[in-house]
């Protein structure tokens, strides 16, 4: 059966607390979250365990996210001696859907209007938040809820993946707030 790996990560920092976009590898890793069609289960990483996280993500046929070749795998490069962007096949959802729409589109405009759900159930800004309470407070709640967001965002990449894999479309937002929709061949 072929593994595809649908990978999402939180940071421990935010851009303006390493010195700009340029420092991603700076930011360091609060949770990650991966599922793997392979084995049908999600997997919970954090630092202790990221060596894990490198190696599935290197030994998947295919790793699927949104924005994770920019975003991600730079701040995960910080932890591995791997290149993971080429060591790694990628389909980076948001990365193919900019080619096309000259615009980098958000993953709950996707999921708003192929999935009918609102998508994220917070955002980076919270989870950053939860790091910070967590840290101060060593209340394992905090990070009980960074990887469930984490894992909420990990099933909406895979059910927008999944949807545009088995229509050839994905529905989105336009900017004036109109259903558009630009063929995906994902297959």
């Amino acid at each position: 059966m072929r593994d595809i790996v649908y990978f999402d990560l939180e940071t421990q920092k935010s851009f303006s607390a390493v010195g700009g976009a340029k420092n991603k590898a700076k930011m360091g890793i609060s949770v990650a979250v991966t599922y793997s069609t392979k084995t049908g289960q999600y997997h919970i990483y954090t630092e202790e365990n990221i060596d894990d996280l490198v190696q599935q993500l290197v030994r998947a046929d295919l790793v699927v996210g949104w924005n994770h070749v920019q975003f991600d795998y730079p701040v995960l490069q910080g932890y591995t001696v791997y290149d993971l962007e080429t060591q790694t096949m990628n389909l980076d959802m948001m990365l193919e859907l900019e080619k096309d729409l000259g615009f980098r589109l958000k993953l709950d405009s996707a999921a708003k209007c192929c999935l009918g759900n609102d998508g994220k159930t917070a955002d980076g800004l919270d989870a950053l938040r939860w790091w910070n309470e967590y840290k101060k407070t060593g209340d394992p709640e905090f990070m009980m809820k960074i990887a469930e967001y984490c894992c909420f965002d990990v099933k909406v990449t895979k059910c927008v993946h999944e949807y545009g894999v088995e229509k050839g479309i994905i529905k989105y937002e336009d900017k004036s707030g109109d259903t558009a929709e630009v063929s995906v061949d994902w297959s």
